[in-house]
Order: structure tokens, then C-alpha cells, then sequence
């Protein structure tokens, strides 16, 4: 059993495929997490009823109930769990959706153990700092609205909400990079991790997702500007 990783941590594993999902449960209980296995959506959200997780690890293509409607439900009703998707090989679409239903990061099979485990430590270590970073995180303020990226949290007019760790991405990006430009293909790449020509729609639905939340009248937004054919810049007055 591996000391570095704390046997506190509890993982529900969400797969269908047995092989797979013997070599995940395996190699994270080797690692030292308490691993709990579900083969469908279904029992994956009746486990989740009866005892809290710190991670799920979710495959998007399930018997019943999707894993994308499992993803779907668990944002709505456990807003900070950390959700790590597994999704067919060269699916971007299914990636694309997965993270806008509120995944933190995907894996796309078949992947390499390794990485699995990396990218399963990397999460877990990013919400315990946003777990324990309310009072640390600097707080982000434009117009009437303000942001605490560590946290995942926002406060605007209209009252707080949780934010997604997709849309804590796209807010990092477009305060890094405070009026210039930001284009279509460096949103898709550095937010999604999606190859730049890819075609999707998720992007602009996005943008007016973050419209709705800070803008005073998104018909006519004035943080969040769009640059015809091009991308977007955004402005904090």
C-alpha cells in the first residue's frame, strides 16, 4: 500500500466492462484508496444515496442510465464532488459534453494505468485545496460580480452559486488575459484540451452561460465580448 495516498479517500468507480473495472478498483486500492464499484447508472446513484464519496470516476457509455445522466444528477446534487469521465477513444463530442455537464477531467480509453492514477491524484489534491482555500483564495471582482477561482464560488447581483471546474478554467483565461483577444481555438485547447479545428457549438453556449451569470443584460454584454470569426475578449468594467 502506497503512504502517499490517504486510505481516507473514497472512490466510487462507475464501469460496465469487468476487466476494466478490475484493473481500476485494483490498482487504486494498491494505492491505497477505499474503492466502491458500481456497474450502472443506476446503482451508481443509489451507492452515492447511501455514502458520501471523494471522487467518481464515471464511464460516459452505461446499461440504463448514461453515465452522462449520472454526471448530470451528481453535479445538480453534489456540486463540489470531483467527477473523472471515461470515454471512447477519438469521441470529442462525448468529451466536450461529459466536461459541459460539469466532469472535472476525462480520460479517454484505452488509457495507461499511470496516467489514470496521476490524473486521480491531481484531482483529488485540486479539491482538497478548494475544500480548505475560502479563506486564502484572493477573491476576483468585476462589475458587480466577484469570483473566488480557488474556491469555485461567485457572487454576483443576482446571488451566489458554485461554479463548475470547466467554467473556473475559461474565468482563469479570460482574467489572465484581461482585454486582448482569445480565440476559439485557444479556448478549446487550453480550457477543453480539444484539437483547435474542432467544430462545436458547446463553446458559444458557454459563453452565454457566463453572460447569464455576470452580465446586467446579456443581449448586450459588456465583460464577455464577442470578436467576430475570431474569439472573445473580455473586459472587467
Amino acid at each position: 500500500m502506497n503512504p502517499s495516498a490517504p486510505p481516507a479517500y473514497r472512490i466510487l468507480v462507475v464501469e460496465d466492462e469487468p476487466h476494466i473495472a478490475q484493473g481500476l478498483v485494483f490498482n487504486l486500492e494498491h494505492e491505497g484508496f477505499a474503492v466502491t464499484h458500481a456497474e450502472s447508472g443506476e446503482e451508481a446513484l443509489r451507492l452515492l444515496e447511501s455514502a458520501p464519496v471523494d471522487l467518481l470516476v464515471l464511464d460516459l457509455m452505461l446499461p440504463g442510465i448514461s453515465g452522462l445522466e449520472v454526471c448530470r444528477r451528481s453535479r445538480r446534487r453534489y456540486p463540489h464532488l470531483p467527477i473523472l469521465m471515461l470515454t471512447a477513444l477519438s469521441r470529442d463530442q462525448d468529451r466536450i459534453a461529459g466536461l459541459a455537464e460539469g466532469a472535472d477531467d476525462y480520460l479517454a480509453k484505452p488509457f495507461n494505468l499511470e496516467e489514470f492514477l496521476l490524473r486521480v491524484k491531481a484531482i483529488l489534491r485540486r479539491a482538497q485545496r478548494q475544500n480548505g482555500a475560502a479563506m486564502l483564495a484572493a477573491v476576483y471582482r468585476f462589475g458587480d460580480n466577484q469570483v473566488d477561482l480557488q474556491g469555485a464560488r461567485a457572487q454576483t447581483p443576482r446571488g451566489g452559486f458554485d461554479l463548475t471546474e470547466l467554467e473556473v478554467r475559461m474565468l482563469e483565461l479570460f482574467f489572465a488575459r484581461e482585454k486582448e483577444l482569445v480565440t476559439r481555438q485557444e479556448l478549446l485547447q487550453k480550457v477543453w484540451g480539444m484539437a483547435p479545428d474542432t467544430e462545436t457549438r458547446t463553446l458559444d453556449n458557454f459563453i452565454v452561460r457566463l453572460r447569464k451569470y455576470f452580465e446586467k443584460n446579456p443581449a448586450r454584454p459588456m465583460h464577455f465580448r464577442t470578436v467576430r470569426g475570431r474569439g472573445y475578449r473580455f473586459y472587467r468594467e
